[in-house]
């Protein structure tokens, strides 16, 4: 079975996080809500959820994907976090995908495995490389590095994630369940 690492911080985007682990348990990929604080955390519009571990309590080498969801300040405390910049690092050299949306590919840059393209939400290119934002697409696969706008744009996203897991028959199915 795939596994997906969601790490997760207060401030959270509820929409982002809470639509990846979602649809991709639909499609039966096991997802792991990792906090880098307490095991419960609140979103950024104050919507409590209880993480299913602290990130400092897995083994990154059990997952096939890192996903991170946008939200503030959730998307600075993941770009400051020493053992998530490690994880993502350990992604990275090892080839494995690595998605973020909304302002989480921020965290990526900052820990340096960011590829060339990307898109985010509209600002925050200015504090990663506005010259290799894709401003026009909202999904963005650059190699492993999957990058996604925001809110909005989180059920494609998703489904996306589901494709490169388990195929496009999985994708269409789970799409087609949820009337997308």
């Amino acid at each position: 079975m795939s596994k997906v690492l969601l790490p997760i911080s207060n401030g959270f985007e509820e929409i982002e996080a809470l639509t990846i682990a979602d649809i991709c348990r639909r499609a039966e990929i096991e997802v792991v809500i990792a906090s880098i604080e307490d095991l419960k955390v609140s979103g950024a519009h104050n919507i409590s959820v209880n993480a299913d571990s602290l990130l400092k309590d897995v083994n990154p080498d059990d997952f096939d994907m890192i996903v991170l969801p946008g939200g503030l300040p959730n998307a600075f405390n993941l770009a400051d976090d020493e053992l998530l910049k490690t994880i993502l690092k350990k992604f990275k050299n090892e080839n494995k995908y690595i998605g973020a949306i909304c302002a989480a590919p921020y965290a990526l840059h900052k820990a340096e495995v960011l590829n060339k393209e990307y898109t985010c939400y509209p600002s925050f290119e200015q504090r990663i490389d506005s010259s290799n934002y894709v401003e026009d697409k909202i999904i963005v696969q650059d190699e492993k590095v999957i990058t996604s706008q925001g809110p909005a744009t989180a059920m494609p996203f998703a489904l996306e994630l589901v494709k490169i897991l388990k195929g496009e028959e999985i994708s269409t199915q789970v799409k087609n369940e949820l009337l997308a």
